[in-house]
């Protein structure tokens, strides 16, 4: 339970409560629910919920071949933190060998078709894959993370991977994030200490400047309606048209 501490409110209390519940009717109502970690802040926040209530549900984390060393070792962090292990899902090597020897090793800073191309074959497949047969899986997503993501529910199907989807965190801010990880003394990926909030593929991320939006970091080179994986490509229709066509 969260520590009973004058910094600790009693909304955050409720907050961290409700999400505990919340998870346990998720691993209820699916037997083979998974959550996809980033091994990001609110992902580590979902991770400790998960270990604390021992939790009928699988953690993996997608390792695209181009991340951090700082995240990747968020692996370890865990499985000494908590004794348990998650499940690490890699893309295909041949289909990434494919990719470099047609069109390069960075060739993603040179068009939208060519970044989602490298995130279908190194994010999308892999997670196709460890989803296939499940019936639900669970995200990290917030509402105030960025503009592709402001209407989005707790729960939905997801149209892209064909099955249920939970964003337990939809309407958590950043503040509520953080508030609980101080409080849980929660381990969490030392490059938010630097300025990302937002942690991705290296080449693809960088820290972001006083007063940019949250996920401004992530492919920075591209309009900000466009900043989707593939992972969460569903997101990209509830935009508003007319946040679409003044961006």
């Amino acid at each position: 339970m969260m520590p009973a501490t004058a910094s600790t409110s009693s909304s955050l209390s409720a907050r961290w409560t409700d999400l505990l519940d919340r998870l346990e009717a998720i691993g209820r109502a699916h037997g083979d629910v998974a959550l996809a970690s980033s091994l990001a802040a609110e992902d580590m926040v979902l991770t400790h919920a998960v270990f604390e209530r021992n939790l009928p549900i699988q953690i993996f984390t997608l390792d695209t071949g181009r991340l951090n060393p700082e995240t990747l070792a968020m692996v370890d962090r865990i499985a000494e933190r908590y004794d348990r292990s998650i499940q690490v899902v890699r893309p295909d090597p041949e289909a990434v060998e494919q990719y470099v020897t047609a069109h390069g090793m960075n060739a993603f800073y040179e068009s939208v078709e060519l970044r989602k191309a490298c995130c279908e074959i190194r994010k999308v497949e892999p997670l196709r894959r460890v989803l296939a047969g499940r019936s639900a899986w669970i995200t990290g997503q917030r509402r105030e993370q960025a503009v592709t993501r402001g209407e989005l529910p707790l729960d939905e199907h997801d149209p892209v991977f064909g099955l249920h989807k939970y964003n337990p965190l939809a309407l958590w801010t950043q503040e509520d994030v953080w508030g609980t990880i101080r409080a849980l003394d929660i381990p969490y990926n030392p490059l938010h200490d630097r300025g990302y909030p937002s942690i991705g593929c290296e080449p693809c991320t960088r820290a972001i400047r006083p007063g940019e939006d949250v996920r401004a970091g992530r492919w920075w080179w591209e309009s900000s309606d466009s900043k989707e994986c593939g992972l969460h490509a569903g997101n990209l229709s509830t935009i508003p048209v007319s946040v679409v066509t003044t961006k």
